[in-house]
């Protein structure tokens, strides 16, 4: 298995300050970010190690307006990684902020760290 938490965090760290692995805790600072590894197993076997790893990323964004401009910028910075984005939608939110949830996948060649998006 690869860790690729880190480069999605780098990769979306800049957009907003609230960005976290986790459910938001401060929602005084808006839009805040949540991604969540969702899948991270093994494809392919070579030689008795792991060859490649499906990853499945899920990306939760939260905002009092819009969430049209921070969605893009996501978009932008973890398609930068090559993962494909296979799904973006508005949930109705309780709270009245607007809330976009996207997904992200592919499978990475866990040697050289190659993203291919076969989907």
């Amino acid at each position: 298995m690869i860790n690729v938490k880190d480069q999605v965090y780098g990769a979306i760290q800049g957009i907003t300050e609230n960005v976290s692995d986790t459910y938001p805790k401060e929602w005084a600072v808006l839009p805040a970010i949540q991604y969540t590894e969702e899948d991270n197993s093994v494809v392919e076997w070579v030689d008795n190690k792991e060859s490649k790893a499906h990853l499945l990323y899920k990306v939760d964004i939260w905002n009092n307006a819009s969430t049209s401009e921070v969605t893009m910028k996501v978009d932008a910075a973890i398609s930068a990684l090559g993962l494909k984005r296979i799904a973006c939608g508005d949930v109705a939110d309780p709270s009245g902020l607007k809330h976009k949830v996207m997904r992200y996948e592919g499978i990475i060649d866990v040697d050289t760290e190659r993203v291919y998006n076969n989907y």
